[in-house]
């Protein structure tokens, strides 16, 4: 293990596959070096971090929020410090939640509470080809996610048209001089060009560290660190939509009553997860911008911590029909968090 954590960040609109991505990366990353995730989630309920594949990763979670926004700025700040002073690993892999500006990223790896250990080496932004250029119209964190990556995964080409792969490609140019295009389904692309996937016997150069390790902060002087951060007039941490997510649980057992409930969900809603089960099997729902599939899931059940609870995000007046489709059903709604509202940051 070196001094120095190489840092790749995984950008995309929800539901575009970045979780996908990640468990390719986690499947092929060379066994003789330490990786961690920080997975990041817009709702208060977790479902990627379920999703992830690997055993025996170092995984941290941060929810009701993006980590790039105040709301949840002091938890991603407490956990890099973490990282720096006891898991130390080689690569750090941040996915980060769809609606997430992570323009701010580079400025907060380089914080000198870190001693220099984080070093920025790329950000994938993840584009779901079918339903890419509606969220570019619609969302503002979007465009930022274009602006401050590098390489762009247009996935799902399986169902996009040519010519909106096209527009895609035209649109991230204007945004971006020297774009990096890789178009696939499942988020599959050549691993071994980002050094996650190594031959045998192949080495990783890691550059050594020239600044020296500080003694750790106590817990007090860390809070008052990220206390001075949040009230820095040059901290940028406006968050990008106001979108909300509520969550509801489903009682029922025939998993027909969820079929019926994803085709009354409203156009204006972006994105909705959650594990149901049928009384025979654990099923993942997933509904991306009016696209929904019900699917097997073959995760062992004991790491499946939320089950029958699906987590609905998009405008706030997309909820009160989310509420109308699921009403009739054995929904019961489990409230509904906006972690943009003034008293959150």
């Amino acid at each position: 293990m070196g001094d120095i954590t190489l840092v790749y960040l995984i950008t995309g609109f929800l539901g575009s596959g970045k979780t996908t991505f990640l468990n390719r990366i986690i499947h092929q990353f060379p066994k003789d070096r330490k990786l961690t995730l920080l997975i990041n989630e817009f709702g208060e309920i977790g479902v990627d971090g379920t999703l992830v594949e690997g055993e025996d990763i170092d995984t941290m979670e941060i929810s009701k929020g993006s980590i790039f926004c105040v709301c949840v700025k002091t938890d991603f700040i407490k956990g890099l410090y973490a990282l720096n002073t006891t898991i130390q690993p080689d690569v750090l892999l941040i996915e980060s939640t769809g609606v997430a500006n992570p323009t701010d990223l580079k400025k907060d790896l380089a914080l000198p509470i870190f001693s220099g250990r984080f070093q920025f080496r790329e950000q994938f932004c993840i584009i779901d080809g079918a339903h890419f250029l509606d969220a570019y119209e619609a969302y503002a964190s979007v465009e930022k996610q274009i602006a401050s990556s590098t390489v762009f995964i247009i996935n799902k080409i399986d169902i996009t048209p040519p010519e909106s792969i096209e527009q895609i490609k035209a649109l991230v140019r204007r945004h971006h001089p020297q774009p990096v295009f890789y178009e696939t389904t499942f988020a599959n692309i050549p691993l071994e060009r980002f050094g996650f996937a190594m031959t045998e016997g192949a080495t990783t150069e890691i550059p050594a560290v020239t600044e020296g390790v500080s003694e750790p902060l106590s817990e007090e002087a860390l809070e008052r660190f990220i206390d001075d951060l949040l009230d820095s007039p040059d901290l940028e941490i406006t968050p990008p939509d106001p979108l909300v997510s509520a969550a509801y649980r489903w009682s029922g057992s025939d998993i027909h009553e969820v079929k019926e409930m994803a085709a009354k969900l409203p156009p204006s809603l972006i994105r909705a997860k959650g594990f149901v089960e049928d009384g025979k099997k654990t099923k993942l729902f997933s509904y991306v911008m009016g696209d929904w599939t019900i699917e097997d899931v073959r995760i062992p059940q004991d790491r499946i911590q939320y089950k029958n609870i699906v987590v609905f995000i998009g405008p706030t007046d997309a909820m009160s029909d989310v509420e109308a489709a699921t009403r009739g059903g054995a929904w019961t709604g489990m409230g509904v968090l906006q972690p943009y509202s003034p008293d959150r940051g």
